[in-house]
């Protein structure tokens, strides 16, 4: 597919997503915000959490939040309600995000002789029945806001996978969405719609692909660009769409600054062929990653390829720069000395993108932090591995953070059947002892308050010179 035809594809998607999330429909953070993201492996192993934080440490540098991963993989909505007196309470949230129901609709069932009939009701009625369980204790605790995500879709329809095709699961899994959404609504409690956005765009993409998905895998797991997606509907849900990083426009001829939206521009000097200016942004760019990441659920597709799905850049990436009054001609643009890139008077005075440009000094600071996070996420892992070993085994064996030799005798027999427990063996080896996960968390707490030490905007020196 050609550049245009995936730019109008986006541009199109966007316009038709837009319609689903245009206006706030959950509340944005606030400073201070503690927010636990409940879920099964798709927030265990996930990233879209992730990249929703990131937002808010970039765009809002003096707005510090503390966001938790509190999924694990293979849970039905039921153990995440038996955990969430032991992982959910103590970590103190004012905000809880709700996923569930791809588990609760099962897999192998569905070859089953009786799958059509009684599967197909049984798996949704049962589930509907535990939520009212979950959903009794929720309405116990007042103190924090409940935020439904009616959670990334199962793809049926992509030709990547023909391994993991669950004859009437969509169905069964858009039966409890709806639920989802009906509940949300009864008891008054805002929601974000990932499954419907992401179905659209399989839809739209698969016409042309029919391997296409947001989750090529197994059909189950989004990828990095499928996570990318979710943090875009997220964050656009919040009603955070169109705050530019920046967006400014200096008069080379007349020096002057005719706007200056969300920073500021000082100390405007030169001539219409070599001007120069001091910027200060109170926003950092978006960073997106240059390298696959290689952990977590789902490996295939880089975060940044999530841009040709849904218009990030155009709503919530946007630093742009305009220079007006300049002479005809090719100008080298620098900052802080070090060259940017090449552009015409007439693209220059149109406006341009500095948040496309990875070599602003702004944009490898918000690398830096995005390479915090990325480390942060990964030890963040290492508790989850230990909390699925906690509650998906011990706690059924009555070892529930035992971590004695009972509960070590438990996890090695298990290991030697359960391929899952003995994926995580090694990881509860360490886990097991508390100090080690206590200093797990002292290395996420000091990270993240690097993060928000380093994170600040820093003026930086523009200076565009005509080189012919």
């Amino acid at each position: 597919m050609n550049f245009k035809r995936r730019l109008l594809l986006t541009l199109t998607l966007g316009l038709g997503i837009g319609t689903v999330a245009n206006a706030q429909t959950i509340p944005a953070f606030k400073a201070g915000d503690r927010v636990a993201f409940v879920g099964n492996s798709i927030t265990d192993g996930g990233h879209y959490h992730s990249y929703i934080w990131l937002y808010y440490m970039t765009h809002f540098p003096n707005m510090p939040i503390t966001c938790f991963n509190v999924g694990i993989g293979g849970d039905n909505v039921k153990q995440m309600s038996d955990r969430f007196e032991a992982e959910v309470l103590p970590l103190k949230p004012t905000v809880m995000t709700l996923t569930w129901g791809m588990n609760d609709t099962g897999y192998f069932e569905w070859f089953r002789p009786d799958a059509k009939t009684n599967w197909a009701k049984a798996s949704v009625d049962t589930a509907e029945a535990r939520y009212d369980v979950f959903d009794a204790k929720l309405k116990q605790h007042p103190e924090f806001k409940k935020i439904f995500i009616l959670g990334s879709p199962y793809d049926s329809t992509t030709t990547s996978n023909k391994n993991r095709y669950y004859p009437g699961k969509f169905a069964a899994f858009a039966r409890l969405i709806d639920f989802q959404e009906a509940t949300a609504k009864a008891n008054g409690w805002p929601y974000i719609d990932f499954n419907h956005p992401m179905l659209k765009i399989n839809e739209e993409w698969q016409k042309t692909d029919t391997n296409f998905s947001l989750t090529p895998n197994d059909r189950i797991h989004p990828d990095y660009a499928g996570h990318m997606v979710m943090a875009y509907l997220f964050l656009k849900a919040q009603g955070l769409a169109n705050a530019p990083v920046a967006d400014f426009s200096v008069n080379a001829k007349n020096k002057v600054a005719t706007k200056a939206v969300n920073c500021s521009i000082t100390n405007i000097s030169g001539t219409n062929e070599n001007v120069s200016f001091d910027y200060l942004a109170n926003s950092l760019p978006y960073p997106l990653d240059t390298v696959a990441n290689t952990g977590g659920w789902g490996k295939h597709n880089r975060q940044s390829e999530g841009m040709q799905y849904v218009p990030f850049m155009q709503e919530f990436n946007r630093e742009m720069l305009t220079v007006k009054g300049l002479k005809s001609g090719t100008y080298k643009l620098t900052m802080d000395g070090q060259e940017i890139g090449e552009w015409d008077a007439k693209d220059l005075e149109a406006g341009i993108n500095l948040a496309e440009q990875t070599y602003t000094p702004e944009y490898q600071q918000a690398l830096s932090i995005m390479q915090m996070n990325e480390e942060r996420w990964d030890i963040e892992r290492r508790l989850r591995n230990y909390a699925y070993v906690e509650f998906d085994l011990l706690k059924q064996k009555g070892l529930l953070y035992a971590d004695n030799k009972a509960a070590m005798d438990t996890v090695n027999h298990e290991s030697k059947k359960n391929p899952f427990v003995g994926g995580n063996r090694d990881n509860y080896i360490k886990a097991q002892y508390k100090v080690i996960r206590d200093a797990w968390q002292a290395e996420q707490d000091a990270l993240v308050k690097e993060i928000y030490a380093v994170n600040k905007p820093k003026t930086h020196k523009i200076t565009l010179q005509l080189v012919n």
